[in-house]
């Protein structure tokens, strides 16, 4: 698509309803991605950001191995909702999952002491650039995505499933396919209430 930025921006939604269809080819995504982590902004250049792509079969494993997860923490009267929930995540062409290299970051802690309580808090503020990033690229693209944390309950399977390294600490997951659907109207707090200018 031929948006402006401001358009992009504007069009990013939370898209729940997802078709297994992808309008970008297995390639394209990983150029989109490899991109996006190349040119997100990162504390002191550290470029600890780190992705696991998953689509076909591997992106139903994630899913599934979710539900089996959740099926046995969530009480069965109350599993039907969050059974459909993640279906409707299954249910798209892919997962983008988001990691942090945490040897980058107490690298970082020990180069830089000063700044030591700060590293932990700029990677994560770096993360979520960097998902911001790969977010508006894929709705550019005609993709509808949403971001979702059922981390720290899923990480060990992970880790294990796709041979994680010890060090990436898994932050979120972003399933995404062809929109099923619009996303909802959204409201807006007054920007004059959130938004001050010093003259």
């Amino acid at each position: 698509m031929s948006r402006t930025f401001n358009e992009a921006v504007e069009h990013r939604r939370s898209i729940y309803s997802l078709k297994k269809e992808s309008s970008l080819s297995d390639v394209q995504l990983e150029e989109l991605i490899a991109y996006a982590l190349k040119h997100a902004p990162s504390p002191f250049n550290s470029q600890s950001g780190r992705v696991l792509l998953l689509t076909g079969q591997e992106h139903d494993k994630l899913w599934n191995h979710i539900k089996e997860i959740l099926r046995g923490i969530v009480p069965a009267d109350r599993f039907g909702d969050t059974e459909q929930k993640l279906d409707s995540f299954r249910a798209g062409y892919g997962t983008v999952l988001f990691f942090e290299d945490q040897d980058t970051v107490r690298t970082l802690q020990e180069q830089f002491p000063l700044y030591k309580d700060n590293f932990p808090v700029w990677s994560l503020q770096s993360s979520g650039m960097l998902q911001y990033i790969v977010w508006t690229s894929l709705e550019d693209n005609g993709l509808g995505a949403s971001l979702q944390h059922y981390n720290p309950l899923i990480d060990k399977t992970v880790a294990q499933l796709w041979n994680i390294p010890a060090n990436w600490k898994l932050l979120s997951q972003m399933p995404f396919g062809i929109p099923g659907g619009e996303a909802g109207p959204k409201s807006f707090l007054p920007i004059e209430d959130r938004f001050r200018v010093a003259r």
